[in-house]
Order: C-alpha cells, then structure tokens, then sequence
C-alpha cells in the first residue's frame, strides 16, 4: 500500500516538475539572440558546436535562478506528501505533538524546513556567482 502512495506521490511531482523546467528551458533558449547563431554560422561552427560553446552556456546562465526557485519549492512541496499519508517531517510532527502536548516538535519541523531552504538557496547563489564570472 506504501509503495502506491510513494510511486503515485513521485509521479505528482515529476510530472509538475517537469512542466516547469521545460518552461524555463525553452524560455532560456528563446532568450538567445539570433545574432548568436548568425554567428556561429558565420565561423562556419557546426550545429553541435554552435549549441555546445555558445548556446548552452549562455541558457544555463539565464535559467539558474528559476531553477533554484523550483527546487526550493520541491522542497517545500515535500510537505505536500502529507496529505496522502506518507511520513514526512510534517508528519512526525504532528505525531510528536499531539504525543507531547506541545507545538515545539511543530517548531522543530519549521525550522528543519527552513534550514533546507536556506541551504538550497544558498548553494544555488554560490552557482550563480560562480556562472557569473564567465562573463
């Protein structure tokens, strides 16, 4: 029964996800002058070549940001899973403080939730800085 709920919840979000980041991959593609590919075609740069040393840096560039944006709100969606009786954080907090009594196992998740975020976030600014030298 767990495996259904569990192969049912990856699926949710791969398919949720999956739409977003083909989104935000074609937007990164469209952004790209055609100048660019002029370019290439000018340096008689083969297809292959044109995406490989002009295109696909410059995508990866522009879709960083929204990237990150995504995966900090998997993260946060992970929580989500609750709702179809999978354990999670959420979860185990809710058994702890009806067990206890007490918000503070609530709090504990909050904070759980918000230092993966925050850890997210971070390593994703660490990429942008360092895709930001390639200018």
């Amino acid at each position: 029964m767990i495996f259904q709920r569990y192969d049912a919840a990856i699926f949710a979000f791969a398919l949720n996800y999956t739409a977003y980041f083909a989104e935000i991959f074609r937007g990164g593609f469209q952004a790209i002058p055609n100048g660019q590919f002029e370019s290439a075609r000018v340096l008689r740069l083969t297809r292959w070549q044109t995406l490989r040393k002009i295109v696909i840096p410059q995508v990866v560039k522009i879709v960083v940001p929204s990237i990150g944006n995504e995966v900090v709100n998997l993260v946060k969606d992970s929580s989500l899973v609750y709702v179809i009786g999978l354990g999670d954080l959420l979860r185990a907090g809710n058994i702890a403080s009806a067990r206890d009594v007490t918000l503070l196992p609530l709090v504990a998740v909050g904070i759980i939730y918000l230092i993966l975020t925050g850890i997210c976030t971070y390593l994703l600014r660490r990429v942008e800085q360092r895709l930001s030298k390639w200018e």
